[in-house]
């Protein structure tokens, strides 16, 4: 005869502090917004709107990937902020560039979700 099964012990209480955040999804998410509605603006004066939203969330992103110390997605990061860049602007169009805006939205999310910024203790 079998003994009876004792109940799983549940444990209650506070859940554990997380040990990281997700900080560059939302600007991530954002840019890629930008980019994809961009691409109806390509080629009106307007554009430079979206150049402005996507250098400055590359930019932002690029300090949570420094907090996290995924040195490697700057590689990704730093040409997207360069070439939106509104101040100098870097004059592209065509087939390749709707292409560099599918590409970037795809960098955006992606960098997005796998940056995991470390939440300090206090």
């Amino acid at each position: 005869m079998m003994a009876p099964k004792k109940p799983v012990q549940r444990r209650q209480g506070t859940p554990a502090e997380p040990t990281f955040t997700r900080s560059a999804l939302a600007p991530g998410l954002l840019g890629a917004i930008a980019l994809l509605a961009g691409l109806a603006l390509l080629d009106v004066d307007s554009f430079i709107i979206i150049r402005y939203v996507v250098s400055i969330l590359a930019i932002i992103i690029c300090i949570f990937v420094v907090q996290a110390k995924a040195w490697w997605w700057l590689v990704v990061l730093v040409p997207i902020a360069v070439i939106w860049n509104p101040v100098f602007v870097i004059d592209l169009h065509g087939q390749g560039w709707v292409s560099a805006q599918f590409i970037a939205a795809l960098a955006f999310i992606v960098v997005g979700i796998r940056t995991k910024v470390p939440v300090k203790a206090e």
